[in-house]
C-alpha cells in the first residue's frame, strides 16, 4: 500500500463513526495526519476511535450535529484552537432516507435527508472554511473532500431525497471550488456506488441486489477504495484538481 504524505495534517471528518468516515479516517492516520471524528453518537464515536488506535494513536473524537449551526461552528472553533489549524474536511455524514416512491414519501423526512446530506455539508463547509481562509497565504491552506454519491449523478427510483440532495452536493463543491480556486484550497467530491455499510444494511435484500445489479463491476465498492481516493485528493499531489467530481462506481457512472 502507497504510503500518502499526510505528515502533521489535521483532518476533520464528519460522520466519522460509519463504516466510510472510519476507513477514510485510518487511511489518513496511517498518512500521518492528525485526525478528528466528528458524529452525533458519544458511544459509536468512542468505540471508532478505540477500533482504530495503534498504541497510544488514536483520533480525537468531537460530539457535532452538522444540521446545528451553533454546533457546528462552536465545534470549528474549539479544534482549530486546540489543533493549531485545520488542513483537511471530509464531509461524509449522510443517511439514506426513505426507499419509497416519491408520492408515497414523508415530506418530513425528505427535510431531514435534505438536511443531514446538504445543509450539513453547507454548514462544516461554512464554518472551516473561514477557518481555512484565515491560515495564511501559503501554497496549500487546505483540503476539502465531500462524499456524494453515483445515485446523485443519474438518478435513483424510491431514493429522491437522497439522489437529489447528493446531486446538490456536487453543486456545492463546484460552486466552494470556484470561489477558493485562488486560495490554495482544493474543493472535490468523490461519487461511490453502494458499500456495504450500516447504510446498506436498511435496504431490503432486493434493493441491494438491485443496485449491485447496476454495477458493472458487478459488485459493491469496498470502504477502503474509497479510502484511498480520498486520502489522495487530501493530499498535496492533488493541486489542480478543484471542482472535480471523482467516480468511484464500477463502471456505473455514464459521466
Amino acid at each position: 500500500m502507497n504510503r500518502y504524505d499526510l505528515d502533521g495534517r489535521v483532518a476533520i471528518i464528519t460522520g466519522g463513526a460509519g463504516g466510510i468516515g472510519k476507513a477514510i479516517a485510518q487511511r489518513m492516520l496511517q498518512s500521518g495526519a492528525i485526525v478528528e471524528l466528528w458524529d452525533l453518537d458519544k458511544a459509536s464515536l468512542t468505540k471508532a476511535a478505540n477500533d482504530l488506535a495503534v498504541g497510544d494513536t488514536k483520533p480525537g473524537i468531537r460530539i457535532v450535529d452538522v444540521t446545528d449551526q451553533h454546533s457546528v461552528e462552536s465545534s470549528t472553533e474549539t479544534c482549530a484552537r486546540e489543533r493549531g489549524r485545520i488542513d483537511i474536511l471530509v464531509n461524509n455524514a449522510g443517511v439514506l432516507g426513505e426507499v419509497k416512491p416519491i408520492h408515497e414519501t414523508d415530506p418530513a423526512n425528505f427535510r431531514r435527508v435534505i438536511d443531514i446530506n446538504l445543509t450539513g455539508t453547507y454548514l462544516v463547509t461554512r464554518s472551516i472554511l473561514r477557518v481555512m481562509l484565515a491560515q495564511g497565504d501559503q501554497p496549500n491552506r487546505g483540503r476539502i473532500v465531500n462524499i456524494s454519491s453515483i445515485q446523485g449523478k443519474e438518478g435513483m427510483p424510491m431514493a429522491a431525497a437522497y439522489a437529489a440532495s447528493k446531486a446538490a452536493v456536487m453543486a456545492l463543491t463546484k460552486v466552494v471550488a470556484k470561489e477558493t480556486a485562488k486560495n490554495g484550497i482544493v474543493v472535490t467530491a468523490v461519487t461511490p456506488a453502494a458499500a456495504l455499510t450500516a447504510m446498506a444494511a436498511e435496504m431490503s435484500p432486493q434493493r441491494r441486489d438491485d443496485i449491485r445489479s447496476r454495477i458493472p463491476a458487478g459488485r459493491f465498492v469496498e470502504v477502503d477504495e474509497i479510502a484511498n481516493l480520498v486520502t489522495w485528493l487530501s493530499t498535496d499531489d492533488c493541486s489542480f484538481s478543484t471542482g472535480g467530481i471523482f467516480d468511484i462506481s464500477g463502471g456505473r457512472a455514464t459521466y
